[in-house]
């Protein structure tokens, strides 16, 4: 007997190497790993979660995040101003984060990611000031108290203004500090083995607030601990100008020259490459996190996703943080990749499968996880999103359930299992300690923004 079974799906869609679409399909987990798959009788199970009328596909993946921002969701609405002025509009309140405050932002962040769909995320957790505490620690054990496959990164700034950055100076570390709180926390934290839930990545913020030294260290020492690396890159047009002002370069020379174009990159936004560097970009296997809502609503563009797929990049989808995107919906920022994917490049350009593929098997390979996590396969994790597609929002779409999941709704996961357990059930979070922690965060919320004031 199976420890859990999800049967009489509409459909199961795999993501599995030959991408097979089961109708009546059937999925068994036995201790948090996928047991089988198919279309027949299923295993008798221990728990059976009846999927009729639902679509079934791995857990959705999140590439790109920052999850203390929900700390000043929809502040004053600072999104009025392009990347770089608000930013620094932000830093101000941010640099008042302690554990407690970034556990409850990791809490509530990750909560909302699953109620998503989301199984996997990463988050880019840049900002350490001074005596704040271990932040990174605060943010891993929020999810490992909620139950979400987490990749944290140790983010990093060590240019302020004073040195002709954007941060102020006392959210910023000296290069030193930073590669050995890296080192430490790989040494802590980070678990390579098979289904693991926590790994850990070097991430410095951004080329225009940090050394290039740093850059250049970061990527060595990442090479010789075997974790990945993460960073902004060539995100608006701003960002295009400062490289080449600073640098006398573009981006991705930037990214050469500094030892971070290869396959063990991948990097937020990507929207302004030209097409020489799409293709030395794709040559080198850097992975892209595409966040659409949060380049819509900071005015930075559309970035390329179908030129940047087809020149080998693997490319996955983020929500970014929620002082830019908001809302932290993976489902919202699948719909919103296909949509501007036709607005860029035409109406045949990308289709909802290929959407899912990007969110599932694309953010996987950008965390380094390909064929274990993105994928219902015999002997992947156990990572698995239901998606109810019955009801008014659903009423007509008789035809396909993938394109139905992403072009009707709004809709977020029925069921989220995360290494076999359930973390959504009825469209619900599991766990009772939601509005405890509700209330404690909007108490941390007021608090960081009144300091401000």
């Amino acid at each position: 007997m199976v420890d859990l079974v999800i049967k009489n799906a509409r459909l199961v869609a795999t993501m599995d190497d030959q991408r097979r679409e089961l109708a009546g399909g059937w999925v068994s987990v036995v201790e948090g790993r996928i047991d089988g798959i198919g279309s027949d009788d299923p295993p008798h199970a221990n728990v059976v979660i009846d999927a009729s009328g639902c679509l079934v596909t791995p857990g959705l993946i999140n590439t790109h995040h920052h999850l203390y921002q929900n700390l000043t969701r929809a502040y004053q609405d600072m999104t009025n101003k392009p990347l770089f002025g608000w930013l620094q509009s932000l830093y101000p309140l941010w640099k008042s984060i302690d554990e407690e405050s970034i556990y409850l932002s990791a809490w509530v962040g990750l909560a909302e990611l699953a109620l998503s769909g989301c199984t996997t995320s990463t988050d880019h957790l840049y900002v350490h000031p001074r005596n704040s505490g271990d932040l990174l620690s605060a943010e891993i054990r929020a999810a490992l108290d909620l139950g979400v496959r987490f990749h944290p990164t140790r983010g990093s700034m060590s240019l302020s203004e004073k040195d002709g950055g954007l941060p102020p100076d006392d959210v910023v570390e000296d290069d030193d500090e930073i590669l050995a709180a890296c080192q430490s926390a790989v040494q802590r934290h980070h678990d390579d083995s098979w289904g693991s839930m926590t790994q850990i990545a070097f991430a410095p913020c951004s080329p225009f607030s940090v050394t290039e030294q740093l850059l250049v260290r970061t990527a060595e020492l990442a090479e010789h601990l075997n974790v990945r690396l993460h960073t902004h890159f060539a995100e608006n047009a701003e960002d295009d100008e400062f490289s080449i002002a600073t640098f006398g370069c573009r981006p991705t020379e930037y990214l050469e020259r500094t030892g971070w174009a290869s396959e063990r990159s991948w990097v937020a936004h990507c929207v302004m490459p030209d097409a020489d560097e799409i293709s030395r970009l794709g040559s080198a296997g850097v992975g892209v996190a595409h966040c659409p809502s949060s380049n819509l609503i900071l005015s930075s563009g559309i970035a390329p996703v179908t030129a940047l797929r087809d020149a080998g990049c693997h490319v996955g989808l983020g929500v970014d943080g929620s002082s830019s995107a908001d809302s932290g919906s993976m489902w919202l920022e699948a719909r919103q990749a296909l949509l501007l994917a036709k607005l860029r490049d035409g109406a045949d350009a990308i289709t909802a499968r290929e959407i899912l593929e990007m969110a599932t098997l694309g953010s996987a390979a950008c965390l380094g996880r390909s064929g274990e996590l993105g994928t219902l396969s015999v002997g992947a994790v156990a990572d698995i999103a239901v998606w109810d597609q019955n009801g008014i929002a659903y009423a007509g779409a008789v035809s396909d359930p993938i394109a139905a999941w992403l072009r009707c709704g709004p809709t977020g996961a029925r069921d989220t299992i995360i290494n076999g357990r359930p973390v959504v059930r009825d469209g619900r979070l599991v766990s009772d300690a939601t509005e405890e922690m509700l209330r404690a965060h909007a108490s941390a919320s007021r608090r960081i923004q009144r300091l401000a004031e």
